[in-house]
């Protein structure tokens, strides 16, 4: 052939051959370990080095019926589980960071119980509602942090050690009894201390003292 036809697109077009695609064949097997926490299909009498696909979230077990790809004489890649024996656990895992994304749409989770294990643990919502009978919140250190806080029930009960409270403003109001009990009561008021009421009652059983610039009694 002339070296400049050969050269030329259109002969390079002529010469050039596209390499085929590699071949590979699915096979169905029966899943094994070894002992060395390897993955071997046994499918009818060959015993076939297996690896798990990227696609594969559920974990295999031993005992799994799975569906295979074989790309080599030895060696195939475990496309899905398509079978597993009752009670073997369900696990979908795989290596490295995972995210479930439900662009637009909405993730739910139904299940008879929904168990959360992690070392660091965040949630970011605008909204949050969470509704339950009963609950508990157990922890060594708990802070809520809040520009409004509202708590709103029929009975609150506090046990405490040591009870801390600073605020501009104290405002309360109890209809019924508002009872303190203690060893000693000190009430300071920097400018006013005022006490209103039908009656006052006040009984010292050793002694009372009244002291200032001027007292006035009736």
């Amino acid at each position: 052939m002339n070296p400049t036809v050969q050269n030329s697109p259109a002969g390079r077009s002529r010469t050039c051959k596209t390499a085929p695609a590699i071949g590979c064949e699915w096979c169905v097997g029966v899943l094994h370990m070894t002992p060395r926490g390897g993955l071997m299909v046994l499918s009818g009498e060959q015993k076939l080095k297996a690896s798990r696909a990227a696609s594969c979230l559920l974990a295999p077990a031993s005992g799994d019926s799975v569906a295979c790809l074989r790309v080599a004489p030895n060696e195939v890649w475990i496309m899905s589980i398509l079978q597993r024996e009752e009670g073997v656990p369900n696990v979908v895992n795989c290596a490295g960071d995972m995210r479930i994304a439900a662009a637009g749409g909405t993730l739910v989770l139904d299940a008879a119980r929904i168990g959360i294990r992690s070392d660091d643990f965040e949630l970011s919502t605008g909204n949050a509602a969470v509704a339950v009978d009963t609950g508990d919140v157990v922890g060594r250190q708990l802070r809520v942090v809040s520009s409004t806080l509202k708590i709103v029930g029929s009975v609150l009960s506090s046990v405490l050690d040591r009870v801390q409270h600073f605020s501009k403003s104290y405002l309360r109001t109890t209809e019924g009894i508002d009872r303190v009990s203690a060893t000693h009561v000190e009430v300071e008021a920097q400018q006013l201390m005022r006490f209103e009421g039908e009656h006052a009652l006040i009984n010292g059983r050793e002694l009372i003292k009244a002291r200032g610039a001027q007292i006035h009694f009736g």
